[in-house]
């Protein structure tokens, strides 16, 4: 007769776990100190750890996000991984898996100090306002809202090159209306520049595959900076924004290194050691603007070197090559083909409507017109979003939450709508850094609740009119170029 089976199904042999499921349950077992991981750092030695497991990423370069993956390279990322990623993302972790996190360690930072429990309140705080708010729907997209969106942003593009096209005479108004048009189209540049950031912050689509080729649409032929660029580069922004990074660590933010033109705090002042770099520092609140006037034409020259290695000006392509790698070695594209392609079409289309300008003088005009009005209306900003906010070094930032928040500037809204149209969702600035994949439309819902939730926990949370945000970038900048008068009077 049939014995029953150690596993109690009748007749049946119990089956012998996989290769796979027993180096796991032995990886399980082994338990690592917070001192260790904090030991791992660089992208060629990277491990990290989620919800107390520990990972080792080392050299994996083709995480589909980029190398924002090691900025959390010794580090805590439970925060960072939950708040970037899919829910179904954690089935993919396993094979990373090494270990994980002493108990005792359990409670204290990274660098080992003692949290308190005043802070593990905290995190366990944001974490269910979170889980709320999934619960509510403020994760869930609205399809009509971004045909509307689209749609309209599409009639800006149309509207500019009639008026470029088929204002051909020598008068006043037909100038007028040119002109008008070469700054349309930068606006046009501007707000296709949104829809890419939300259709490539997943904010639109549960499937990332159908938002990654829209976005090829939007970012590369729409507004002429490649999709993959840009991931790499403001994915790592959104992890450490405002963070001077370790040297041979992937930990700091791209988008304040801006050195010799713009110097945000001391430790970039200290960089600034030729006479060149002090007197651009020296008058940086006055070049602010027009080095912002043509910040669009070094992005367009970035995205370019980092598809087309003949635009590569300085070997770093675009930031595509990988940190400490000798030989270099650039980062693989996923779909690069398309990338080249819907580049190429935004220059066939894009100098189209300057050939069907009437002369080469107004053609040149309305390149020099789109690209200022572009350059001008996405730094601004960018400005008022982080700039003249906290700067940590990367060994001092404190957790995901007090860090987006500490360094963001939120900008309140004004009676037509204007400020959230032409910022794009991000005078929500704070809430998009807390919860990247939130859809725009259910950005203030969350700033209600964020702010609530700051109050609480007496978070400071800074918001101001686009006005005074603007002066608060410029006095800052004047700041720290009057610590370079008071060190170099001769200046």
């Amino acid at each position: 007769p049939t014995e029953p089976a150690t596993d109690g199904r009748l007749g049946r042999a119990p089956t012998p776990p996989s290769r796979e499921a027993r180096h796991r349950r032995e990886t399980l077992t082994l338990t690592r100190t917070g001192a260790e991981i904090t030991k791992h750092r660089s992208p060629a030695d990277a491990w990290l750890m989620i919800n107390n497991k520990i990972y080792d990423v080392s050299g994996w370069h083709e995480h589909p996000g980029g190398d924002v993956i090691f900025t959390s390279a010794g580090d805590d990322a439970t925060d960072t991984f939950a708040l970037f990623h899919a829910n179904g993302t954690s089935k993919h972790l396993s094979k990373f898996l090494i270990g994980s996190l002493k108990q005792d360690d359990r409670a204290n930072w990274p660098d080992l100090r003692e949290k308190g429990q005043d802070q593990l309140d905290f995190e366990k705080g944001y974490r269910r306002l979170k889980m709320e708010m999934r619960r509510d729907g403020l994760f869930d997209s609205s399809l009509l809202y971004y045909i509307y969106k689209m749609s309209t942003t599409l009639m800006i593009c149309l509207f500019s090159a009639w008026l470029v096209a088929a204002h051909s005479e020598d008068t006043y108004n037909h100038f007028a209306a040119r002109c008008w048009g070469g700054v349309l189209m930068g606006i046009f540049f501007q707000q296709s520049g949104w829809l890419c950031h939300e259709i490539c912050h997943h904010q639109c689509f549960k499937n990332r595959i159908h938002g990654k080729f829209l976005g090829y649409f939007w970012g590369n032929c729409a507004q002429g900076f490649s999709v993959a660029w840009w991931t790499n580069k403001h994915c790592t922004h959104h992890a450490v924004p405002n963070v001077h990074g370790d040297e041979g660590c992937q930990n700091g933010d791209p988008d304040i290194d801006t050195m010799p033109l713009l110097a945000w705090s001391r430790s970039m002042l200290a960089k600034a050691t030729t006479p060149l770099s002090k007197k651009l520092v020296k008058h940086q609140a006055l070049t602010y603007f027009p080095l912002l006037s043509v910040a669009r034409l070094s992005w367009l020259q970035q995205s370019l070197a980092y598809v087309f290695p003949a635009f590569d000006t300085d070997g770093s392509r675009g930031g595509r090559i990988i940190k400490g790698s000798n030989p270099p070695m650039a980062m693989p594209i996923p779909y690069e083909w398309m990338e080249r392609l819907s580049l190429i079409l935004h220059y066939v289309w894009y100098f189209a409507v300057a050939y069907s300008a009437p002369s080469l003088t107004d053609a040149l005009l309305y390149v020099v017109l789109s690209n200022v009005s572009c350059g001008l209306s996405l730094a601004l900003v960018f400005g008022l979003g982080h700039n003249g906010m906290a700067v940590y070094d990367a060994a001092h930032r404190p957790d995901y939450w007090k860090l987006q928040v500490t360094t963001t500037r939120n900008v309140t809204q004004d009676s037509l709508g204007f400020v959230h149209w032409f910022c794009g969702g991000l005078d929500y600035q704070v809430e998009h850094h807390l919860f990247p994949t939130m859809p725009r439309h259910h950005l203030a819902e969350c700033n209600r609740r964020v702010r609530k939730f700051c109050k609480d926990y007496g978070v400071t949370y800074h918001e101001t009119t686009m006005w005074q945000g603007t002066l608060e970038v410029l006095e800052h900048l004047q700041d720290i170029a009057n610590e370079v008068i008071e060190d170099f009077p001769a200046m």
